[in-house]
């Protein structure tokens, strides 16, 4: 069967910039393996790696024109579509194991903490998006929270980037210093877990994290951090609400009421949808594996593609102070979480 000629032309301009942001991807998984391979693990994942690869690469070249179409297709509608796979990770059944009491005050460590660190990004002078986006990866699940949200919020590469950079740095932080923490407050395996639950961004970096502290740490931190990525939907949902008024540069439309499909994008819509469906059980369990490696897949291709539009120099200009949002915000959402394990009375 022929391709239909209209699709040509589209396919055609397409093909050099999403050639480009694969390659960039392979190099990417290709540097991840050396790692584990080196290490026993991967301390910068592909998804890092691929934003950091882009990210020389632009600093090295210059991508002509004829790139620029791919790159932009696979930094926006690759990403939205991994957003929309990675609601079939998710279910009711988790929420159900938790309990009512744990879930709120998950979901209440979770607001608070995007609040106070947007709040303390405010005060250092970051951008409302960029403020949101080191409030949203900290509070929710690091890069992938960073990656679902900026396409709702209308977030630059150079946001993302940035963003994306400090918290990867951070992360691999936390995870080496947390044990510590841990039998420094004498927490025992139940309470460790929650907190590692509430505070490590990647849900691999929960399990490396709780290790030190025994099985029961990574059962329960791992219970935790999939309850918290859960609000990475109704967050993102209650964003698009809020997009028109960070997006409004004062001007003209100040008074029009956005149209539905701004005020809850497609691809919000389709996590939810497919969250719905997991939970109701009408997913087959086959699928749930290759639907996630293809989420992660697109994402990481999306991260290529979104570092190879960056400038250095505006990540540079924003490192100092999104460095202090994210340490701050961080150190804020830990004494969140040991407050509700201790009002929970976790043990």
């Amino acid at each position: 069967m022929t391709q239909p000629a209209e699709t040509r032309p589209v396919l055609l301009r397409l093909a050099p910039g999403l050639a480009l942001c694969l390659a960039v991807t392979g190099a990417a998984y290709a540097l991840q393996k050396v790692e584990e391979a080196l290490f026993g693990r991967a301390w910068l994942e592909a998804l890092v790696l691929a934003i950091l690869l882009g990210t020389g690469a632009r600093t090295l070249w210059t991508p002509r024109r004829n790139y620029l179409p791919g790159i932009s297709f696979s930094a926006k509608v690759l990403l939205e579509a991994a957003v929309v796979l990675l609601g079939l990770s998710v279910s009711a059944a988790t929420l159900l194991a938790v309990g009512p009491w744990m879930l709120l005050g998950i979901a209440g460590v979770v607001v608070t903490a995007i609040a106070a660190s947007f709040g303390i990004g405010r005060l250092l002078g970051l951008p409302p998006r960029m403020a949101l986006l080191v409030a949203c990866g900290n509070s929710i699940c690091g890069n992938s929270a960073i990656a679902a949200v900026a396409p709702v919020i209308g977030a630059d590469g150079d946001d993302v980037a940035a963003s994306i950079g400090f918290t990867a740095v951070l992360g691999v932080v936390v995870v080496l210093g947390l044990p510590l923490l841990g039998i420094a407050l004498h927490l025992d395996g139940l309470q460790y877990g929650a907190l590692a639950g509430l505070t490590v961004y990647a849900v691999p970096q929960v399990l490396a994290a709780a290790a030190p502290l025994g099985a029961a740490a990574i059962q329960m931190g791992t219970l935790v951090k999939l309850v918290r990525v859960l609000m990475l939907g109704p967050v993102c949902v209650m964003l698009s609400l809020m997009a028109p008024r960070l997006n409004h540069d004062g001007a003209g439309d100040a008074g029009k009421r956005p149209a539905l499909h701004h005020l809850v994008p497609w691809f919000i819509l389709g996590f939810l949808a497919l969250t719905a469906v997991r939970s109701l059980g009408l997913v087959p369990a086959a699928l749930l594996a290759p639907a996630a490696d293809a989420a992660s897949v697109l994402t990481v291709v999306s991260m290529a593609a979104l570092g190879l539009g960056v400038d250095l120099r505006s990540v540079a200009n924003a490192g100092g102070r999104v460095t202090a949002a994210v340490v701050l915000s961080l150190v804020v959402l830990g004494g969140i979480s040991l407050g509700l394990i201790h009002m929970l009375h976790i043990a």
